[in-house]
């Protein structure tokens, strides 16, 4: 601890000497509020939900993962296995794979597990997040059933030079290193960043699944447990260069590599617990892409090619009585994605404008488990074709009509159309009715199909009908900003995939379910001026009632008619920022309502997850010397030490701390 302060005050105190000494007046690092608002009636996403995050946002949040970011910023359910293992996300109560994820322009959903861990993937790499609701998602790709989320990074051309570092210490001898270096001119401009993060997370916690008998009283008490084997650590690189050839052609070349290597958390039950060693997890990525963007007058012509590797390595090894047992799984798997695209955009007379793209992905895994001595290595070729018409009418209604047609190893999938609308209800006024229906395809994923033992060839595309409604309001005032919005869906998804146990003793996916998906969405965002201080107050809330109407799977099956395992129906969030003079005073609220874990929504005692409430506060400082913007942060989550469980035998930390210092030239 003490090391990494010195090293933190002789790298401010260069800095400084670097250029020049002595305060300046107090500024805000934290971009002040600028009461403006971006067009929201654009024909280019007439029926469409879309959620944009703040740049503030992305400032404060960023020594998080992105799991952290979307489960407190949006209406994304997150499920999470633990602080900083699996996380996987549910959107608008769908399974973790019915999400597409990209980064800058490229799918890095994972074609053997069709889904995406979010908790590998930290907010510092990321410049912008937007996210896709529904089936507007078929914009970017098909098998969005929930929604997709997507990530870019973006270059300033007027900064010369520019600096970023982070240092965060904090709880469970946490510790993160974030250095960005970048510059150029008016023709190329080049950006470097590397990071560390590491915790040893080790918080206790009291085990309420392994009682203990007080020999003089005979009453049971539950210990003091610790979070075992739960240590991760994370290095990453991640390259930029841009490339202006003249005024119409631009190149772009990213680089981002990762590795992780993480602990699985021990289970809290009595066996687990006393029973295990450590189980663990490598990861190691790498993802390239290169662009070429074409600007003509009325036009946009862009080549995307990109490659996408992970190398995954699990162990597990179960001890009992001091022996090593036949349960150790030791699994390898190496995943090749290799992505290219054209895309062309015209915007012709009459406020009528096209949008067509084409595309070739190839995918290549193989995975081997030494025990068993099973695995699996496929192929699979994906080509797609997209055509997007729209139209603005009389200043009032905006329509657009998307097609798009795949084929997947030979297989001709259904045609995927999108109609949508927005409408203004008066003419001077951002109040818009908004609508669409859609149909979407996804396709299992290659463990559905392979996996051994227990996967299944004969599995069949999930298929899903939506149809939404929503309105859409934003008021500017003088200093102040208010936009609205809420939206109710309906989306009905048959084949639907589920992993379900068999009488040969392991799990295999069949298609016998159907899932009625429907429920509401509200956000409010409002900013503004009150005297000298700025403020921000943005929140969500989501009612997502997920409820399985399949057949049965066997007698006595009581999963007709319940709520989709570890889906809450009520989930919400609140964050306010207040910026005085350089001080930012910040709170994050997130509210959870009861999840099952059992399908038939049994009530008894460890099958259902009682609500919970996550408040979390921060305070920071920012100032600046010359050139150089400090800002100083001090961070508490969990504020009242909620106890609370995301996912069983897995327990959750409370109340812990961080401090943070961030530099920015």
């Amino acid at each position: 601890m003490l090391l990494r302060a010195t090293v933190i005050f002789i790298f401010t105190s260069v800095l400084s000497c670097a250029f020049s000494q002595g305060f300046q007046d107090s500024v805000q690092y934290l971009a002040p509020v600028i009461i403006e608002g971006e067009k929201i009636f654009k024909k280019e996403k007439a029926g469409m939900k879309e959620t944009k995050l703040d740049s503030l946002v992305l400032s404060q949040k960023i020594n998080l993962s992105l799991s952290e970011l979307l489960a407190e910023n949006t209406s994304v359910f997150i499920k999470n296995n633990g602080r900083g293992a699996l996380s996987t996300a549910s959107f608008r109560g769908t399974a973790s794979s019915h999400t597409q994820v990209s980064w800058n322009g490229i799918n890095i959903n994972s074609p053997m597990l069709g889904m995406v861990d979010f908790s590998l993937i930290p907010v510092y790499v990321i410049d912008a997040v937007n996210l896709k609701h529904g089936t507007a998602s078929i914009v970017d790709k098909s098998g969005g059933l929930g929604g997709s989320i997507n990530t870019s990074n973006n270059i300033n051309w007027n900064k010369k030079f520019e600096l970023k570092y982070l240092q965060a210490i904090g709880s469970y001898d946490t510790y993160d290193e974030f250095l960005q270096v970048g510059g150029g001119n008016d023709k190329v401009h080049i950006r470097t960043g590397i990071y560390h993060n590491y915790s040893k997370n080790d918080y206790t916690f009291i085990n309420r699944l392994i009682p203990i008998e007080i020999q003089e009283t005979g009453e049971f008490e539950h210990p003091l447990d610790t979070n075992k084997n739960a240590a991760y650590t994370r290095y990453g690189l991640l390259q930029e260069v841009y490339l202006r050839l003249n005024s119409k052609n631009m190149l772009t070349l990213r680089y981002w590599g990762q590795y992780a290597d993480r602990n699985i958390p021990t289970l809290t039950s009595s066996e687990d617990s006393l029973n295990s060693k450590p189980s663990y997890a490598l990861d190691t990525d790498h993802k390239m892409v290169g662009e070429w963007k074409h600007v003509g007058d009325k036009s946009l012509l862009l080549f995307r090619s990109s490659f996408s590797g992970k190398q995954l390595n699990f162990k597990s090894i179960k001890l009992i009585s001091g022996s090593v047992s036949s349960d150790e799984i030791s699994s390898e798997s190496t995943q090749n994605s290799y992505c290219n695209s054209l895309s062309y955009t015209y915007n012709s007379i009459y406020n009528l404008s096209y949008k067509g793209n084409l595309s070739v992905n190839h995918h290549d895994v193989e995975t081997y488990e030494k025990l068993l001595g099973v695995g699996y290595h496929k192929q699979r070729t994906e080509y797609t074709a997209f055509l997007g018409a729209y139209k603005e009418l009389y200043k009032r209604l905006n329509i657009s009509l998307l097609l798009r047609q795949e084929m997947v190893d030979g297989i001709v999938l259904p045609t995927m159309p999108f109609v949508g609308f927005d409408y203004r209800v008066f003419k001077n006024t951002d109040f818009l009715v908004k609508g669409n229906v859609a149909r979407n395809y996804h396709l299992p994923n290659l463990n559905d199909l392979y996996w051994q033992p227990g996967g299944n060839p004969n599995l069949l595309p999930e298929e899903g009908y939506s149809a939404e409604m929503g309105l859409e309001y934003k008021l500017l005032m003088k200093k102040h900003l208010l936009r609205l919005e809420l939206t109710g869906y309906h989306s009905d998804i048959s084949n639907w995939i589920l992993w379900v146990p068999n009488t040969k003793g392991y799990w295999e996916p069949n298609n016998v379910k159907r899932v009625l998906s429907q429920g509401v969405e509200a956000s409010l965002n409002i900013k503004g001026i009150l005297g000298k201080v700025d403020y921000r107050i943005s929140g969500t809330y989501a009612f997502t009632p997920s409820i399985n109407y399949g057949d049965t799977i066997a007698s006595g099956d009581k999963s007709y008619g319940k709520q989709l395992v570890y889906i809450p129906l009520h989930s919400g969030n609140l964050m306010v920022n207040f910026l005085y003079k350089g001080y930012t005073v910040s709170y994050q609220h997130n509210s959870y309502s009861k999840r099952y874990t059992t399908t038939s929504n049994d009530l008894s005692s460890g099958n259902v997850f009682p609500s919970y409430f996550m408040n979390d506060i921060s305070l920071s400082k920012e100032f600046k010397i010359r050139k150089i913007r400090y800002l100083f942060e001090f961070k508490v989550f969990n504020v009242l030490g909620e106890r609370y469980h995301t996912i069983l035998k897995q327990a959750m930390p409370g109340r812990n701390y961080l401090l943070q210092l961030q530099l920015q030239l």
